[in-house]
């Protein structure tokens, strides 16, 4: 019978697990509570090929444990009940370790049906996900569970499975002459996704049989089956808004190159609404009045890459982010906006000044007119009145930033007022 390389190679002592140090390492906490035998309810948390079915496996194999598995996009309530029926008999006499795959695609209904039996101990929950637990886990499974978070492996350690699965497809299929660079190759393209580089390397041996009868596996084959494969990304999951924060913060930071890269990740992926809606963003929370130009700027870029589509909308895109990573930065309006909000939402609004009012309440019982004075009248287009409410007289939202446009607006408006 058939048998993926991937299961074939799939480790079966925690030493042989790739990666992993900061929770599987010697004094790592996670291989200690292993080593313990008390396993508790964990979640674990991190992108798809890091390890994580195979730490579950090796666990409930240590452990001694009747292990069962479910994927929550594809199991039902029937199918934990199922699970829970066989709890108290000769099955299970030591209760079950439950594998939930994906437990991001269980409801509300389905996560709490498990929670007696995860309290008592009957069942030890042992859930996955590559989203962040914090966001897709109800807080009832949650405080019941310890989460480890699974990093993405590097490729060195990618590059380790890849020799050892070479080795063994060798065994399988007959020695392949391999050229320079090819193992490498699959193992910094593969996204740090181990089961997606042992795939490749299968693929490869499966289909390296030439018409002269060599068996020959090419660097051009080798990036042609892990085209694009480097890269992790959902629109509506962690990868998405991990990479627009990144595209943010390096704009922010004035990284030109680091909001290239970031930019990239984005469009190779199809996202292009994120990005635009991103460098809009950024335009004014980040640049704002240092180079207010930057946001007429910026959305005719946009507006540019969304009417050309890709691929060529990486270019206006390019130009949006290159200007803004290069232009000097202010945070002064959205400090301003956001301190006014908070004012707003903890009720100090107050009346608005009669003076500000509209002018079709004068004459009709008030007790006097508006007497609203008209800037444009005065010197300098400037009169000092009162425009805040009463209960929020002085307040200071907006503090010129200490940039060179700020720096002369702020000049020129003491002058006007005499301060």
């Amino acid at each position: 019978m058939y048998k993926p390389l991937a299961d074939e190679i799939r480790p079966q002592t925690l030493d042989e697990v790739y990666g992993q140090e900061h929770i599987l390492g010697r004094d790592g906490l996670l291989r200690r509570i292993i080593d313990s035998g008390n396993i508790p309810n964990m979640i674990f948390y991190g992108p798809s090929g890091s390890g994580k079915t195979t730490v579950a496996n090796i666990i409930a194999r240590e452990t001694n444990r009747q292990l069962r598995r479910l994927n929550a996009t594809t199991a039902s309530l029937s199918d934990i009940k199922d699970i829970i029926a066989e709890l108290d008999t000769f099955l299970v006499p030591n209760g079950v370790l439950l594998y939930l795959d994906e437990i991001q695609y269980f409801n509300k209904k389905q996560q709490q049906s498990l929670l007696e039996f995860i309290e008592n101990g009957k069942i030890t929950l042992i859930a996955s996900t590559t989203e962040n637990p914090y966001f897709y886990v109800y807080n009832a499974v949650l405080s019941r569970s310890t989460v480890f978070e699974f990093k993405e492996l590097t490729s060195q350690d990618v590059l380790k499975a890849v020799k050892r699965a070479s080795g063994i497809a060798a065994e399988r299929m007959g020695e392949a002459q391999i050229e320079h660079g090819v193992l490498e190759h699959i193992a910094s393209s593969s996204g740090g996704d181990v089961r997606k580089a042992i795939n490749a390397v299968e693929l490869l041996y499966s289909s390296s049989r030439r018409p002269d009868g060599r068996m020959l596996i090419t660097l051009e084959d080798a990036e042609t089956v892990s085209q694009k494969s480097a890269l992790h990304y959902d629109r509506e999951g962690d990868q998405h808004f991990d990479a627009v924060s990144a595209l943010m913060k390096s704009l922010r930071g004035s990284d030109t190159d680091a909001a290239l890269h970031y930019l990239a990740r984005l469009l190779t992926a199809g996202d292009l609404p994120g990005a635009c809606r991103r460098i809009l963003c950024s335009a004014s929370e980040d640049i704002g009045m240092a180079y207010p130009q930057a946001v007429s700027i910026v959305k005719a870029c946009v507006d540019s890459a969304l009417q050309l589509g890709l691929p060529e909308a990486r270019l206006p895109l390019a130009q949006a982010v290159i200007l803004l990573a290069t232009a000097p930065k202010s945070n002064s309006v959205v400090a301003a906006i956001d301190a006014a909000m908070s004012d707003v939402a903890k009720g100090k609004a107050g009346p608005i000044p009669r003076e500000l009012q509209n002018v079709h309440a004068d004459g009709t019982g008030f007790e006097r007119e508006q007497g609203y004075k008209y800037p444009h009248d005065f010197p300098g287009h400037w009169v000092r009145q009162q425009y805040l409410p009463d209960n929020l007289s002085g307040t200071k939202y907006y503090e010129y930033g200490d940039n060179k446009t700020e720096q002369a607006a702020k000049k020129y408006w003491e002058n006007i007022k005499g301060e």
